[in-house]
């Protein structure tokens, strides 16, 4: 069951048992500007992309942390460099190497609450701004759900977006609650999620797993 929500993480997460969630995987507010206006381009020039929201102003406060591990067994939290005084160690982290170049940073980190090596995930980030600022590929979620999680385990998103863990989650059969405050994205990545699952019923298996078909499908 896919379920996605347009309401506040917090409320949401405040009314859940504990451990109601066996993963959690998220990519809250980094704290460093990322959330709309002017982005720059491979070169370092500049081009607008979607409109300047202000969401990424602070980093979240100590008691999301803390409710997060609350109502979820385990947890990947994309960004977590920024804020890794809040969590506690660990030595399973994902390494997203994004194949960019130029002046961009070479990938993303997560942190993970897993005891296991850390692990590098490889695949070129071009999915920046199609619907939320900060958007990263469902191939990266199904990178995330296959290694780290189990069959049968329920899914928890508290910062939605593009909702493309949703799309990861669907595909690959995964019970999953994902959150999203802004009523823009939102409706926006409803939309898509809701196009997504019409194509996949367009094709054959066998056509599913053709390169073509999938970039179709994203």
């Amino acid at each position: 069951m896919i379920t996605m929500l347009n309401t506040d993480c917090m409320d949401f997460m405040a009314k859940q048992p504990d451990k109601a969630f066996s993963l959690a995987i998220v990519d809250v507010p980094y704290g460093i500007g990322e959330d709309g206006g002017k982005f720059r381009d491979r070169k370092g020039g500049g081009h607008r992309v979607l409109p300047k929201k202000k969401w990424d102003t602070e980093k979240p406060d100590p008691f999301y942390f803390t409710m997060l591990q609350r109502v979820s067994k385990n947890q990947i939290i994309w960004g977590a460099n920024h804020f890794v005084k809040l969590l506690e160690d660990s030595s399973g982290w994902i390494y997203w190497d994004k194949l960019m170049g130029g002046d961009y940073s070479d990938g993303e980190l997560a942190y993970t609450s897993f005891d296991r090596p850390l692990k590098k995930f490889t695949f070129c980030n071009k999915y920046h701004g199609k619907i939320h600022p900060t958007e990263k590929p469902p191939e990266l979620y199904k990178f995330c759900l296959t290694n780290y999680a189990k069959p049968g385990d329920k899914i928890l998103d508290t910062h939605g977006g593009s909702f493309s863990s949703a799309i990861a989650a669907y595909d690959l059969g995964f019970d999953y609650t994902g959150i999203e405050l802004d009523k823009d994205y939102f409706e926006a990545a409803m939309a898509r999620f809701e196009k997504h699952k019409a194509q996949m019923q367009l094709f054959t298996p066998e056509e599913l797993n053709s390169k073509p078909v999938q970039e179709q499908l994203l």
